[in-house]
């Protein structure tokens, strides 16, 4: 399993060091696919992946899409309410072929997945998003493996004893200290071998800010999970799990990391 893991992972890494390094059409269409297999994902929990509701949902994920690749944002919100009205008509001229609790779900995962997943490439179409943008996963995969090493060491207190016992306080206040610290040093490496010009003070307040809400990320998919009583979402990445079982506190970190670029940065 250890292997089948790590080699996946190192896939994992491989493939986004292509596509956030490349950036443009490529990011785009990556980030569009994994949002369509998230939502499938998601969808299969409440058991709607291959029912009209469901289809709904990858409709509007793949309009949403579309707005941003063509630079109409302004259309979301519209999309939005336009889109709540049609899995409700489809609820109401089905019923009762659907439970509100499926109708809430699919409404609830376009934005869980496509809209929050989509601030990995609105991050990396930044002025200085090439940087930036890698500050997603720093802080939150770099908050995971802290706060694990962490609380392996020092841990005593239970931070969500119910939900996933082996996490601990002082775990998550390590992974967010440790976040700090990769953004600092990432900055530091960056302005003297990347050719950047960045504040190490301002990517330790954003990733220990991501590092943070990407516990929250990882506690929520994990409350999902729990309340359905599935292990995993998938069996995409060997070892990992689904699209959502490895990008859960990515979701959450994404658009933090690209408002508080922007606050940062003076333009907000």
């Amino acid at each position: 399993m250890f292997k089948t893991r790590l080699l996946s992972g190192i896939v994992l890494v491989i493939v986004l060091i292509a596509t956030v390094g490349f950036g443009g059409d490529l990011l785009f269409a990556f980030l569009a696919v994994i949002s369509v297999i998230g939502l499938t994902e998601l969808y299969k929990v409440v058991d709607v992946q291959y029912k009209i509701l469901g289809f709904v949902g990858y409709l509007a994920a793949v309009l949403y899409y579309g707005l941003i690749y063509t630079g109409h944002m302004e259309y979301v919100t519209m999309l939005s309410i336009l889109f709540l009205v049609l899995i409700m008509a489809v609820y109401v001229f089905t019923f009762p072929a659907f439970r509100a609790e499926q109708v809430m779900t699919v409404f609830f995962g376009f934005f869980y997945v496509a809209v929050m997943l989509s601030y990995v490439y609105q991050t990396r179409e930044l002025l200085d998003g090439s940087v930036v943008v890698w500050l997603i996963f720093l802080s939150s995969w770099g908050c995971d493996t802290c706060a694990y090493c962490v609380g392996m060491l020092i841990g005593r207190h239970k931070m969500a004893p119910r939900l996933s016992p082996k996490k601990s306080v002082e775990g998550g206040v390590g992974g967010i200290a440790g976040a700090a610290l990769l953004g600092v040093l990432f900055a530091l490496a960056m302005n003297k071998w990347g050719g950047a010009d960045v504040s190490p003070l301002h990517y330790a307040v954003i990733c220990a800010a991501g590092g943070a809400i990407s516990q929250v990320g990882d506690l929520a998919a994990s409350a999902i999970k729990r309340n359905h009583e599935i292990k995993d979402y998938g069996k995409l990445i060997p070892g990992h799990g689904g699209i959502l079982d490895r990008f859960d506190s990515v979701i959450f970190t994404a658009p933090v990391i690209y408002y508080l670029a922007i606050l940062l940065a003076g333009n907000l």
